[in-house]
């Protein structure tokens, strides 16, 4: 009898290449495969070539790369030495997804079906490309496919007699079981954070807990939008970074909605407890640590702001004791129920949270082992560094503008990183944030002669405030900046900054403030203006162009 085993391994960013994932692997356990699911780089890769049986799901990243769990997976499988052959063994299907209104649509997906095939893989099915764009979302390409997958899986790997495929009204085992601990066991919180361990170069597994030093608004109180200069102690931690680099930042959920979480559930946040994963080939989650209170896992794992996904659904539904409730979980959950789900939950951005609220009877019925199957893990935010380590040792700093926005529900949309960093007031004791650093795409020029033009209007400044100070710092003086905002007295970030640069040869500055006038003013028609001096700069000064927004 041929081993009915099968591995799925997913590369992604957002999480919808994960959710993607485990979807294949509980369909696989329906139809009794033994299955194991895992992010690329989490897998041993020269096992490749012992596995049956592989799907891949990967999506495509910014302008065609890998997503950052799959990038030593995609070096290794580039390699130039190895054999042709090598995967003659593999029989393997990949799903893509990604975004038909970039250049690079499913760039990933397409080269990987490529790159296994060279290597003498067998492919099952043509390469799926999910799209965004569709309007029913990826799931428009990735269920017809899924259903042609089983049907060429189940004819090279037949049912084992007397067995049958397990009904979608069956619920499927929890991936981990909660064992709580007696009150009086004397075991420390799993409560502050998981510091790096000494010598360990901070990332996404070992963060590093920086002190904010500083929390400054830097625009008018008047202004509409609330944007903040954070600054970070990383003294000790041994990061370093260069301008165009990317700071990783862990963020939290607040404490108001972990206790309307835990009522919601009637879970007791201050219950201990382990977890034990119910297959011996499932790992533990990294982050969390063991013993955990409830309030430490739904404060730092559990993301309970995000916009559910149908995956989401299609689990609560199990749980339901009412009938109506149950009915509207399912058809939510159906790929007929897609444009109602769009607009009951993407579309006005509703929350994990708010979802739970409006199926009371259900959510109070969710057995806390499925916590961490329903609700995906708080994925870290990424900021664009806005200082140098030239300027500033041992610091980092960022320039965020606080996300809120309205949609036609009456509670404002609120970013989660962004709300909870602005709430920190480091002048009340010591605040620490979770962070580590991360590779840029991009790169300044090393010779001092090579000038610079820099668009970056709005916030899109950051990245160059790191790159002048630091090209300052080198006494490089070909730095052209275009800066545009709304008005010069409410949003001009960094104004007595740019101000002195220019005073002191090091800057070329031009602004457009569009609301200071009555006609709007925008920063390409500063560019327009200057077109002579951008077209000397590139054509004779061979000058390097950065834009960001």
């Amino acid at each position: 009898m041929v081993e009915r085993k099968l591995l799925v391994l997913f590369g992604s960013q957002t999480g919808t290449a994960q959710d993607t994932a485990e979807r294949i692997g509980r369909e696989a356990k329906r139809r009794h495969f033994s299955c194991r699911v895992e992010a690329l780089d989490s897998y041993e890769v020269a096992n490749l070539i012992n596995e049956p049986l592989v799907v891949f799901v990967c999506a495509t990243t910014g302008q065609g790369d890998p997503p950052d769990n799959m990038k030593m997976f995609w070096r290794f499988l580039f390699r130039k030495n190895l054999p042709p052959g090598s995967l003659c063994q593999l029989d393997y299907a990949v799903l893509g997804l990604g975004d038909s209104s970039y250049p690079k649509f499913n760039f990933i997906a397409k080269k990987l079906h490529k790159r296994v095939l060279q290597l003498g893989g067998n492919p099952l099915l043509p390469v799926a490309l999910g799209d965004d764009q569709h309007d029913l979302g990826p799931d428009a390409v990735i269920d017809p496919w899924l259903l042609a997958f089983w049907d060429k899986i189940l004819a090279l790997y037949p049912l084992p007699p007397g067995l049958e495929i397990i009904s979608p009204a069956v619920r499927l085992p929890p991936k981990y079981t909660l064992h709580y601990l007696a009150e009086d066991s004397t075991h420390p919180d799993g409560g502050p954070l998981q510091l790096a361990a000494p010598r360990a170069v901070p990332s996404e597994l070992h963060p590093f807990a920086a002190r904010m030093v500083s929390n400054q608004r830097v625009t008018a109180e008047s202004h509409f939008q609330d944007v903040r200069l954070i600054e970070f102690d990383v003294s000790g931690s041994g990061l370093t970074f260069s301008a165009g680099d990317v700071v990783m930042i862990q963020p939290q959920n607040s404490p108001e909605d972990v206790q309307q979480f835990c009522r919601l559930l009637r879970l007791d946040p201050d219950r201990r407890f382990v977890l034990k994963p119910t297959e011996p080939s499932t790992s533990l989650p990294a982050l969390l640590p063991q013993p955990c209170t409830i309030r430490y896992l739904v404060t730092h794992y559990l993301d309970i702001s995000c916009v559910p996904r149908r995956s989401f659904f299609e689990l609560l539904s199990y749980f339901s004791t009412n009938e109506l409730e149950q009915e509207k979980l399912q058809e939510f959950s159906s790929a007929q129920g897609q444009e109602e789900l769009y607009s009951y939950c993407n579309r006005p951005r509703r929350t994990t949270l708010e979802v739970l609220w409006d199926f009371p009877h259900t959510t109070c019925a969710v057995p806390p082992d499925y916590l961490l199957d329903l609700i995906p893990l708080i994925r870290p935010r990424a900021f664009s560094i806005a200082s140098s380590m030239l300027a500033h040792p041992d610091r980092i700093q960022i320039l965020m503008a606080v996300v809120r926005y309205k949609t036609r529900l009456s509670k404002p949309r609120r970013g989660l990183c962004s709300t909870w960093l602005a709430s920190l007031n480091p002048d009340q004791g010591d605040v620490r944030v979770p962070l580590w650093v991360k590779k840029g795409g991009m790169k300044f020029p090393a010779d001092a002669d090579t000038p610079v033009i820099m668009i970056g209007p709005g916030t899109g400044v950051a990245p160059f405030r790191a790159a002048i100070q630091e090209r300052v710092a080198q006494g490089c003086r070909g730095n052209y900046l275009f800066f545009g905002c709304r008005q010069k007295s409410k949003d001009f970030y960094c104004q007595a900054e740019w101000e002195e640069l220019v005073a002191k040869g090091f800057l070329t500055l031009f602004t457009a403030f569009s609301r200071d006038q009555e006609e709007k003013v925008y920063v390409q028609q500063r560019i327009r203006e200057n077109r002579r001096l951008v077209w000397e700069l590139l054509s004779g000064g061979s000058a390097h162009l950065y834009l960001a927004g």
